[in-house]
Order: structure tokens, then sequence, then C-alpha cells
């Protein structure tokens, strides 16, 4: 299916609450209903998992970052892309709006490629996307809905609260990559804890520290994070969940980075930042645009492949 990117950002930035709650509503009901076998994705409760086929592009954190988000749909051609070629894949790692001006047009622009793209997008769930009983802080996404859509915005913040509860917690591709929006939680034995770790029945802390935690460099182990919620983990941690999990490289987001990238636990943590500005200030934003057969040992491979903007 064809996508015109000028005209769905037009779209974005003109859309009233009615269109916007109808865009929200189909994704949504889009994303309920995926399980099992997807194109090229095969889905275990809120788990992708990825044959090593075809490009992958993986998008970090946009914050509401209109314009770092056209340049990267632009800059790598990766609509047109999927339109050629099935086995194209979109990721986006989470945390779309907050302390952008803009994060309703960004819900906007990624929903509605979802919707024209149901077989080729992963909408994956960052901490700014969390469950009430972890709601980040200062969250102004309410306050840009109320600016937006004035006396309809609760309906608006209530769709779009219902969508979070959706989006997959992580993303692994077979002997290769484990991607989620923050941390690894050092209990994982499988691919389950992941993809059930939203559920009720999951083990203590698996989708906080999912959405929340940091790789750290001067610790082995774990360690209380600054943020508040989450953990630091150590190498150790990345190391032992890698080898269980069989894959060899931890992708991520959820950090800002000055360079838009960067690396840790001596090559098996790459985290993606792809926003730029205030209040980051980071000199520049990064994607990955990678071909999913091609195997890495570790990060530093995939230094050719990252592109800073």
């Amino acid at each position: 299916m064809q996508a015109n990117l000028r005209q769905i950002v037009k779209k974005a930035l003109e859309i009233q609450s009615e269109g916007f709650t109808k865009t929200v509503e189909g994704a949504t009901e889009l994303l309920r209903k995926e399980n099992g076998k997807i194109g090229n994705l095969t889905i275990l409760g809120r788990l992708v998992k990825l044959k090593p086929l075809g490009e992958a592009l993986i998008v970090g954190d946009l914050h509401g970052d209109l314009d770092s988000l056209i340049d990267i749909l632009k800059d790598s051609d990766f609509l047109q892309k999927m339109n050629q070629n099935k086995n194209a894949i979109l990721i986006f790692l989470g945390d779309y709006g907050d302390r952008g001006e803009f994060s309703t047009e960004v819900y906007y622009t990624v929903l509605k490629l979802k919707l024209l793209f149901p077989k080729q997008i992963v909408l994956m769930r960052g901490n700014h996307e969390g469950p009430e009983n972890l709601m980040v802080s200062p969250h102004d996404l309410p306050h840009q809905f109320q600016v937006r859509f004035e006396e309809t915005w609760t309906e608006a913040y209530a769709k779009i609260r219902a969508l979070f509860n959706h989006l997959y917690n992580a993303v692994i591709v077979e002997k290769r990559y484990l991607i989620i929006h923050g941390g690894l939680p050092p209990e994982t034995n499988s691919v389950e804890d992941l993809a059930y770790a939203h559920s009720k029945n999951s083990k203590p802390n698996f989708l906080e520290d999912m959405l929340w935690s940091d790789p750290n460099d001067a610790i082995s182990k774990v360690y209380p994070s600054p943020r508040g919620a989450g953990r630091l983990f150590g190498a150790k941690i990345t190391t032992k969940v890698l080898e269980k999990l069989e894959v060899k490289i931890l992708i991520r987001g959820h950090e800002p980075c000055y360079e838009g990238f960067k690396i840790n636990h001596n090559g098996k943590v790459l985290t993606l930042f792809s926003r730029k500005g205030s209040p980051y200030f980071n000199n520049h934003g990064a994607y990955l645009k990678v071909k999913l057969a091609q195997k890495f040992a570790d990060a530093e491979k995939l230094l050719p492949y990252i592109h800073k903007f």
C-alpha cells in the first residue's frame, strides 16, 4: 500500500479530536488482534519474533519531535522500501510523546503508518507508555491534548492510554538481537518471561525493568536507579540474559545520547535516541538501518549502519 509521508504529516498537523480518536481506536483494535504469524512477524503475547530476513529500520525515542521523525523517514527512504519489500520492518522503540511539543502529531503519524503497513511496523512500549502504576513525571501529554482538542481532550487521552496496553514489550531477532525499550530483568529465563511481563501472573518488576532500567559499566549486577523506577544493570546481567535467549546484542532506547547513540557492556548493548533538542540538548539523533540476515558479534560492528542526523 502506498504511503504519502507529506499527506500523513499534513493530516497530523490538522487532525481534530474525532479523527485522532478514530485513528487510535483503529490501531488499538489492530494491535489487540495481532497473534501468531503475521507476515514476517510471529506474535507471542506482547513479544514479536522476527526471522532474520529483509532489512530493519530501528527508531529510538521521539518524544514529540515530529521533525526528526520526518527526517528519518525521508533520509532512510524506508516507506518506499516497505512498499517494495514485504520483509522490510520498521521498529519504533517507544516514548513517542511527552517532552516535545508535537506529541499528538507523532502519535498520529506512527499509528497511521501502522494501519498502512500492519505486517511491517512494530510499535513498542516505552516508559512514557507505561501502565498507570508506573507513570512518568512530568507527563505533559494531557496538557498537550487539552490545548489541541479543548473540551474533547479527555476522550482522546483515554483512548491513547488504552492503546498503550497493546504496544509490544520486546522484539527478538533469531540468533541476533533482543530489542527492548529500557533494560533487562535479571531473572529472565525465556522469551515467555518477556512476552507476558505485562500480565498479572508475571514475575515482580519484570515490566518495570523492561521499561525503565539502564545499563551501567561501573557495576556488574544490579543497583537502584536514580530514575526512581527500574534498576541499573551491569555487564554480567546482560551476558547472562543474552546467552539464555541465544542472541548477541541488546538494542534499546530510553537514554538520551549526546551523539544519538552509545555502546555499553563491551559491545553487547546499543542505545539509540532519535530526537534532538530541548530538554535533552543532544548534538545528534540516530537510527539504525541494517539487514537482518547479517550477523554481528557486538554493537561496534553495527557502527556503519547507525545513521546520525
